[in-house]
This record gives C-alpha cells, sequence and structure tokens, in this order.
C-alpha cells in the first residue's frame, strides 16, 4: 500500500512522520513475523524461530504503543498491547511451559 494511502488511514498517521523505507520495512519485518510465528513449528525446520520471533514481535508492538501513545491513540495502543500479550504468550509457552525438542 502506498504510504500517502496508509497515512489517510485511521491510525496511519504516523506514516507522515516516517521515511517510505521505514514504512515498507515496517511491512516486511510484520509479514516476516506473521511467517516466523506459523511456519516453522508447522513445517518441524528450526520450530526454535517461533519463540525467537515472539521475542521481536514484542519488541516491534513495544515501538509501536510508544508510536500510537505519542500520538494521542489510545486505541491503538490497547491494540498492540493486546498484540504484545499475546506474542509474550507465545514466547513464555514456548521458552518455558512447553519447548520444542528435537
Amino acid at each position: 500500500m502506498p504510504k500517502e494511502k496508509l497515512a489517510a488511514v485511521h491510525g496511519g498517521g504516523w506514516t507522515a512522520d516516517a521515511s517510505v523505507g521505514f514504512v515498507k520495512t515496517l511491512g516486511v519485518l510484520e509479514l516476516l513475523a506473521a511467517a516466523g510465528l506459523i511456519l516453522p513449528a508447522t513445517l518441524g525446520i528450526a520450530p526454535v524461530l517461533v519463540p525467537v520471533t515472539a521475542v521481536c514481535w514484542i519488541l516491534l508492538m513495544a515501538g509501536a504503543m510508544i508510536t500510537h501513545g505519542r500520538r494521542g491513540e489510545s486505541a491503538f495502543v490497547v491494540l498492540n498491547l493486546v498484540y504484545l500479550a499475546v506474542a509474550a504468550f507465545i514466547a513464555w509457552g514456548r521458552f518455558v511451559l512447553e519447548p520444542f525438542t528435537g
């Protein structure tokens, strides 16, 4: 989605302060995170990447919460907090509760 079109969407106003390359990089990171949360465990190839990806997602969501908080977009802060909580649950579950074993 072009940066200008994303900026017009509710919650996308943060893109006005970011470069096109940064916005595209975040989009790629989000797609890689989705794949990293699903594919390793599903395919049985390096399943340890699932909790590692979840930790990376936690960091990404923390940054999103800070960005939306600075802009006064409390609804998006809460939404990102939910995503962060799900990622924390996955990381805790796969690192501590039920780790993947060979």
